[in-house]
């Protein structure tokens, strides 16, 4: 062929952007450097630019489609859509050059005689010169056909797939950005269809998309064809993989989370019906679309095509990829990859954080859903099912609104931008809503579910997403303060400096703040907010004789062997998580420490648990792990640190009792452990002993011969030293953690660990609360100060302080 109209997909490499598009060039790179790595990519090849720019000439069109662009109004969304269909009609209607139209057909029929068939089913993807820049997504403006069959449908696509250079999204963006309509070209992708109508596909980040986390894999899937995971139609099952370890060989699938797969999309059984969208049948809606195995081989693929691109280009290379799997072959494919292009760009230096004062929104959270983002907006409900209904009826998106809709569709990115927040029914974290809204700095909350029924247009509303992965949507205006850091102006201190992380939903993002690990990361907030259950009532439930009960464990337990998988793996993908974040630094788990009226109103618990007239000093830490009423309870725990620790390759984990009182109890406890498979020293497990009743500073010299290191709880510690009840107000003025006594306590334990040897920290609220506080233990010479992330900032600064 002597024109420049067809190439083969496996000639084409990152070089040949100018004529085959970024997603084109990143095709054909990968089959031609990756194949040899095991990457399965599917063949094809390309329609290039110059077939584009023929065809535009061909027809005569550059003059009138010029003329069009510039009389659009682009405040003014019915004149953008006036424009768009104009344009696109005139390429739609336009016709192909003899040569350029045989010459497409004869490569379609070779690709399919490669399969074996008359007329193989493809997929048509567009792919523009200016899509996957560094500086701009572009992210769904041009359009995809699925399932296409024979000369005349591709034909048609192929014309299709030009106009859609011209969809108002594309017009919309270029004109934001700052494009030249002219200098943006469109090339085509032809490619074999891999079968996941009768298997399963989506997207896959090497990153987290949420906060720039540089070490996970994060993957979003569902069965049938991938669009309903981009579009946001449905709300995917999310897979998590940690880099480090996978490298090593581990299984480290760190979190696993079921999503609604509620439909699907498939191939159509019509002539004039490609695709169509079906109901999922319910047992598949209650398994996870991608095996354990294919997580991994999927991860570590996309690992692979991450270290290729940053070796390319000589820097980090974020990937974002789309994968299928085909449900005739059971084959894994990777159908598309480009550069992410919006955390790569972020300075991770700079810190942005949000106080809200309203200390009563509990009571005005109307419902939440998938923050997407950190920050806070907040404006009226302004409800939108369609574009064509606000235009007809002249009811405009002001400037400022919150958008609510059902989803959201790549043709509304014009009005996405005017919102100052976006709340969607539908959709995960890396639908088309999530990506636009990353991309536009706008703060959304996505799967919500029904938010277009419970919001009413014009009501007043604050979305916040920065609480964390759930985002919360308050009723009314709530007032709230901004504040950024530079940590490159932070002082160096030599104290370490340790986290306290409650949740794991925030641990990526807080991993980017100066730390040297975590100093508590406490079971019981995982257990009562991914669990919700009583331990024991997973276990006996069948016995209790509670229907009620009963039926709500098994509708929770769905996708997991049983209930106590579902106990351990949840529990063990917390920990993991929060592990994963700080890693290779230390991260102290603690044993779980409810007190009885705490795990009476966990679901079940009314079951267990006795009623106790003072439960703070009853039955609680280690006094429940080898009582025979709790222990098999306590077993699940071990379980779980075991395989985050040996299945998922986070050896970083140390573990740490808590309430000990005597050191008897501490030996029994050591020795539960031993029968669940947790041996101080074995691969390097350390525990701590939580420091925080008198009894523990008073024996402390004998304690130490069974640790490697003390924790100091100072909540508990001045509580119990001043023997006064920090929940009741009659007492609360007495309560100081700089008390004399306490501090003499604490002073006395730092002088005895340090002649045993073992290391000796702090992980109470006192040292962010009272920079004198954090003074005396810095004098004491104590090994590492734990706070919470959001008193990092002021900690730094005093310590340094008392250090200079």
């Amino acid at each position: 062929m002597v024109n420049n109209f067809i190439l083969p997909l496996n000639k084409v490499g990152i070089n040949d952007i100018e004529i085959v598009g970024g997603k084109n060039a990143s095709l054909g790179e990968m089959i031609q450097y990756l194949s040899a790595l095991g990457v399965n990519i599917p063949n094809g090849f390309v329609i290039t630019v110059d077939a584009y720019r023929q065809f535009i000439t061909y027809n005569g069109l550059e003059s009138t489609i010029k003329h069009i662009i510039n009389t659009i109004n682009y405040d003014n969304i019915e004149s953008l859509r006036r424009g768009g269909s104009q344009v696109r009609l005139l390429i739609r209607n336009g016709r192909f050059e003899k040569q350029m139209s045989e010459d497409i057909i004869k490569a379609y029929e070779l690709l399919s005689a490669n399969y074996k068939q008359d007329y193989t089913d493809v997929a048509v993807r567009s792919s523009a010169t200016a899509e996957d820049l560094p500086d701009a997504s572009f992210a769904g403006q041009q359009e995809t056909f699925l399932n296409v069959t024979g000369p005349a449908t591709l034909m048609d696509c192929v014309r299709n797939c030009f106009a859609s250079l011209f969809t108002d999204r594309a017009i919309s963006y270029r004109q934001t950005f700052g494009y030249n309509h002219f200098a943006v070209a469109l090339s085509i992708c032809v490619q074999k269809m891999v079968r996941s109508d009768l298997g399963s596909s989506g997207v896959a980040f090497s990153l987290d998309t949420e906060s720039g986390f540089k070490d996970v894999v994060v993957i979003n899937g569902s069965y049938g064809l991938g669009e309903m995971v981009v579009q946001g139609a449905i709300s995917p099952d999310e897979f998590i993989v940690f880099k480090p370890s996978l490298q090593k060989g581990y299984k480290s699938i760190i979190e696993k989370k079921l999503g609604v797969k509620d439909k699907m999309m498939v191939y159509g059984d019509k002539a004039d019906e490609r695709v169509k969208i079906i109901s999922t049948e319910k047992s598949f809606q209650h398994r996870f679309c991608l095996s354990d195995d294919n997580v991994i081989k999927l991860a570590d693929w996309v690992v692979k095509i991450e270290n290729y691109y940053t070796s390319i280009k000589g820097k980090w290379t974020p990937m974002d990829v789309e994968w299928a799997v085909d449900g005739l072959s059971k084959e894994l494919f990777i159908v598309q990859a480009r550069p992410e292009t919006i955390h790569s760009q972020k300075d991770h230096g700079k810190i942005t954080e949000y106080a809200i004062f309203d200390a009563t929104r509990e009571d005005k959270i109307l419902m939440k859903g998938i923050a997407v983002g950190d920050k806070i907006g907040a404006g009226k409900v302004n409800i939108l099912f369609s574009l064509d209904k606000r235009v007809l009826e002249g009811h405009e998106f002001k400037e400022g609104d919150v958008l609510v809709t059902d989803m959201t569709d790549p043709d509304w990115e014009p009005i996405m931008k005017k919102a100052s927040a976006i709340v969607t029914n539908k959709g995960g974290r890396t639908c088309h809503a999530a990506i636009v809204a990353r991309e536009l700095g706008v703060p959304a909350i996505v799967g919500c579910g029904n938010a277009t029924d419970i919001l009413n247009e014009g009501q007043e509303i604050t979305v916040s997403c920065a609480e964390g992965e759930i985002g919360l949507i308050y009723n009314g205006i709530i007032g709230f303060e901004k504040s950024e850091y530079n940590l490159k102006d932070l002082p160096p201190v030599k104290t370490k400096l340790m986290l306290n992380v409650a949740t794991p939903s925030m641990c990526f993002k807080f991993s980017h703040l100066p730390n040297a690990g975590v100093g508590l990361a406490r079971e019981e907030f995982i257990i009562n907010n991914y669990i919700q259950i009583h331990p024991l009532a997973l276990m006996h439930h069948k016995t209790l004789n509670d229907a009620p009960l009963s039926k709500e464990i098994e509708k929770r337990i769905f996708g997991f062997d049983n209930e106590e998988d579902f106990f351990i793996k949840k529990l063990s993908y917390g920990i993991a998580k929060i592990a994963a974040a700080f890693y290779p630094n230390k991260v102290i788990v603690r044993f779980s420490d409810f007190k009885s009226n705490e795990y009476y109103n966990l679901l079940g618990g009314n079951h267990f648990e006795p009623h106790e007239e003072n439960p703070m000093i009853g039955w609680r830490g280690a006094s429940r792990y080898y009582s025979e009423a709790y222990k098999p309870a306590f077993g699940l725990e071990c379980k779980a640190i075991k395989i985050v620790r040996e299945e998922m390759g986070l050896d970083n984990v140390v573990v740490m009792v808590p309430f000990c009182r005597t050191v008897e109890e501490l030996v029994r406890v050591k020795d539960v452990m031993q029968e669940f498979g947790l041996v101080r020293g074995q691969n390097g497990l350390e525990l701590y002993l939580m420091a925080e009743i008198p009894s523990n500073i008073i024996m402390a010299d004998e304690f130490a011969k069974h640790i490697d290191g003390f924790s100091i709880g100072s909540n508990d510690l001045t509580q119990l030293t001043l023997g006064l009840d920090r929940d009741s107000s009659l007492v609360a003025h007495l309560y100081d953690e700089r008390n004399p006594a306490v501090k003499a306590m604490i002073s006395k334990l730092i002088t005895s660990a340090k002649a045993n040897g073992v290391k000796v920290g702090i992980c109470g609220q006192g040292p962010s609360d009272f920079p004198d506080f954090a003074q005396f233990l810095v004098e004491q010479g104590i090994d590492s100060i734990s706070v919470t992330p959001d008193s990092i900032i002021k900690t730094i600064k005093a310590i340094a302080a008392v250090e200079k």
